[in-house]
């Protein structure tokens, strides 16, 4: 019996990914994307002069975004199932949704990044955390340990 795709979870594995080029976006074109993006000028001015620091945090972010990509793709029956994949979907799907709504306490340790940042980056993440959260929902019976 062929297992059917789960549209949320697929959903949710584009728009980790699509997060994931866009972080790479700013590695690429540098100062003027990590401004556009809202990071801050303290990141674009370490962008501007090559320091390591932007390139090396954001390429871990990016690299975190694509591996949720790919446990989505799993829970969601697009790829082979992949290790610890209901864990993972829980944390995933927690930390999207908590950091959707944890802008408040977080904004005082990066002063740099701007409102709309915040703004945006949050209700981004609600989104991608309520596609984790719904396409999880409608698989957990699948999910359980084989």
């Amino acid at each position: 019996m062929k297992q059917s795709k789960n549209i949320f979870l697929i959903i949710a594995a584009s728009l980790s990914a699509l997060a994931a080029l866009f972080h790479l976006a700013c590695i690429v074109f540098g100062a003027p994307m990590y401004l556009l993006m809202g990071a801050g000028s303290q990141m674009a001015h370490l962008a501007e002069i090559g320091h390591w620091y932007p390139t090396v945090v954001t390429s871990f972010i990016a690299s975190i975004l694509f591996i949720w990509s790919l446990y989505a793709l799993s829970g969601g029956g697009v790829i082979r199932r992949l290790p610890l994949l209901r864990f993972a979907l829980c944390a995933i799907t927690t930390i999207y949704l908590v950091r959707s709504v944890a802008f408040l306490p977080l904004m005082p340790y990066f002063p740099e990044n701007s409102p709309s940042f915040w703004f945006w980056s949050s209700s981004i993440c609600f989104v991608i955390g309520l596609m984790y959260l719904m396409g999880t929902w409608q698989v957990w019976a699948k999910l359980k340990s084989n």
